[in-house]
């Protein structure tokens, strides 16, 4: 039984390390394109002011923020008074740290990376303050005001599909890892009595 032991061990170190990885990730950015090439390769260009930031997860685990936008004018891929974007939380996965009630001039792009088909931004794009992008929209026409009136605010309180069924997988996980333990426990008391 004493080869059990260490083996046990083991299963219970590699299964902790299995439920909590801790991604690596690292953001590293070329010099910012020009206006003209931004806004061609750009899905959505819109000026806007952040109403709602939210942390949320998507179905594969990864954390990412979800930024509800009042659009004030648009340019480009948004018709609607109000839009969701998606970026990473920032530092190592690029995101772009919105702060709320502060006025954006954002250059999105349709991204499977947090949410399928979502607007995303990061900070390698030229999506800033609205304040200090003077030359940008000096480049770009007048722009004009949405058209179609959005309320996307349950949207952005709801959680990602996936979230629900990835807790119930690591919760059974857990439970087996437990009864594995609870097991090899077991076989160990009754072989040291049997002794």
């Amino acid at each position: 039984m004493k080869k059990w032991g260490p083996l046990l061990l083991l299963l219970s170190l590699f299964s902790f390390l299995h439920l909590s990885p801790i991604p690596a990730q690292a953001c590293s950015c070329a010099e910012l394109p020009g206006v003209e090439e931004e806004f061609e390769r750009s899905t959505a260009v819109f000026s806007g002011k952040v109403i709602d930031i939210r942390e949320k997860t998507n179905s594969a685990g990864f954390n990412y923020k979800s930024i509800l936008f009042q659009v004030i004018q648009t340019w480009k891929g948004v018709n609607e008074t109000q839009v969701i974007i998606t970026t990473g939380l920032g530092g190592g996965d690029c995101g772009f740290a919105f702060k709320e009630g502060q006025e954006y001039l954002v250059y999105a792009y349709e991204s499977d990376m947090y949410v399928e088909k979502a607007l995303s931004t990061v900070i390698c794009d030229r999506t800033n303050e609205l304040r200090l992008l003077e030359e940008d929209l000096a480049s770009l026409d007048e722009g004009q005001a949405p058209r179609e009136q959005l309320d996307l605010t349950e949207e952005q309180e709801d959680e990602q599909e996936g979230i629900h069924e990835k807790r119930t997988l690591s919760s059974w996980y857990v439970i087996l890892l437990g009864v594995l333990l609870v097991v090899g426990l077991l076989a160990l008391i009754y072989r040291r009595k049997r002794i």
